[in-house]
């Protein structure tokens, strides 16, 4: 099955959308994490801790950290789960390298190293991870089914996937403000900053296109899960879903 946000690519050509992902990415790498912090307002900080802190009861200690960008949700984990080993795994290699000087001034290098992976075929063997984790990434999925099957098969059995995704409020009056928000300030502001005409625009697009609460609950069933659980933080602009192998 195709899903809308699928669909929406950030370039007007005809290659792939992977492929255009990839080079929007490693477009906007420089000014990547300013505009994740400044356009969310520095909210997304609370929201990722409280993601993360979800997975603190079942110990994780290889984690799989999906769509990983410049690192910041790998290096959370790290910090607040201790765990033995992170892999952040992204088909961005520019996004990637700004999370390997960001690990290495950390010092968590013994603890979190970066591979370049395509989601929707994982090089890792069946059952490698306690948990798989993706913050802000599944709505750029070119085959959002394939890739969380791919999740799905590496991870352990009694794993947890962990997903925290942009989606769109549904009342009156944020509904309202949240769309004028994502149509016109965030792409005139991603404009000026990451000089990506494209970029800005693609993301809030994707964001509204992607599924939420009980149909995203139902794609991750689909796919193998067998509990899933999803949580709405500040008026329904981010939702967090926590799913059982």
């Amino acid at each position: 099955m195709a899903y809308a946000q699928e669909k929406i690519k950030p370039y007007r050509d005809n290659s792939h959308k992977r492929e255009q992902v990839e080079r929007m990415f490693d477009h906007i790498a420089h000014s990547y994490d300013l505009l994740n912090h400044f356009l969310s307002l520095g909210i997304d900080k609370s929201w990722r801790r409280t993601a993360i802190d979800s997975l603190a009861a079942f110990h994780p200690q290889h984690i799989l950290d999906i769509a990983t960008g410049t690192g910041d949700f790998a290096i959370l984990s790290a910090r607040r789960l201790h765990p033995q080993a992170i892999i952040g795994a992204d088909i961005s290699e520019g996004m990637m390298q700004i999370g390997r000087e960001k690990v290495k001034s950390l010092g968590l290098g013994h603890i979190i190293r970066f591979q370049k992976e395509d989601c929707a075929k994982l090089s890792f063997a069946d059952g490698t991870f306690d948990a798989v984790t993706v913050a802000y990434g599944v709505r750029n999925f070119e085959d959002l089914d394939q890739g969380l099957r791919e999740m799905h098969r590496v991870l352990k059995p009694d794993g947890h996937l962990l997903i925290v995704e942009l989606s769109s409020p549904r009342r009156f009056p944020m509904k309202q403000l949240f769309a004028l928000y994502a149509k016109v300030i965030m792409p005139l502001v991603g404009r000026c900053i990451s000089k990506d005409t494209s970029a800005y625009t693609y993301l809030p697009a994707t964001m509204a296109a992607f599924p939420q609460g009980e149909v995203m609950q139902g794609i991750l069933k689909k796919a193998g899960f067998s509990e899933v659980q999803f949580k709405r933080f500040t008026f329904g602009i981010s939702t967090m879903y926590l799913a059982t192998y």
